[in-house]
């Protein structure tokens, strides 16, 4: 790759970072403003992808029926049509808004009692690996998650409406600035990032 190819590929590829870093922070802010709106448009997506895993899922394992045991076949079948109910069911419920309120808290309720796991387990590991360098932020890690997660499944009906947006403005936010930091960080003399 000459230079002249090398200088136009690297600035297409920090353009578009760019582009994409500065949407992400629009999204995120966005959410954070109406986090109870980016609750619920965070559980229809979810219901989405709950459908297109089982589908998929089912495809995949008729496919490949043949090279599976029947009994691994058979469960895999299970679970993917647990994804087809619980994505129809979620799908179904918004149709009336006290439902689709009740889908959004039992997610957010969900999402806090793995935080709450999540937590334990990576303050036991630092714990455990409290030798090793980073363990600190490891416990520190899990004592915060455990925190939020606890934070999670104490708050009321209502307050449990905007946890997931506001989880996802947060996300969005720092992952748009996270972005245009390391696009802008690119010199000239670099070739862009192979894309993995």
């Amino acid at each position: 790759m000459n230079s002249e190819d090398r200088s136009e590929s690297l600035g297409t590829f920090k353009a578009f970072s760019i582009a994409e870093g500065i949407l992400l922070i629009v999204l995120g802010v966005l959410a954070l403003i109406f986090p109870v709106v980016a609750s619920f448009w965070t559980t229809g997506v979810i219901a989405v992808l709950f459908l297109v895993g089982g589908v998929v899922g089912w495809i995949s394992n008729l496919a490949r029926s043949r090279r599976m045991g029947r009994w691994i076949c058979f469960w895999r079948l299970v679970v993917s049509t647990l994804f087809l109910v619980a994505g129809g069911s979620m799908i179904s419920n918004f149709r009336d808004p006290g439902e689709a309120a009740e889908q959004v808290v039992a997610f957010a309720l969900a999402i806090g009692i793995v935080f709450i796991v999540e937590g334990v387990v990576a303050f036991f590991n630092g714990l455990a690996n409290s030798g090793q360098p980073g363990a600190g932020w490891a416990i520190a890690n899990g004592v915060i998650t455990f925190i939020l997660g606890l934070l999670i499944v104490t708050l009321k009906f209502w307050g449990l409406l905007w946890v997931l947006g506001t989880l996802v403005g947060i996300s969005f936010l720092f992952s748009g600035i996270e972005l245009i930091a390391f696009s802008s960080s690119i010199n000239d003399g670099q070739d862009p990032p192979a894309i993995a």
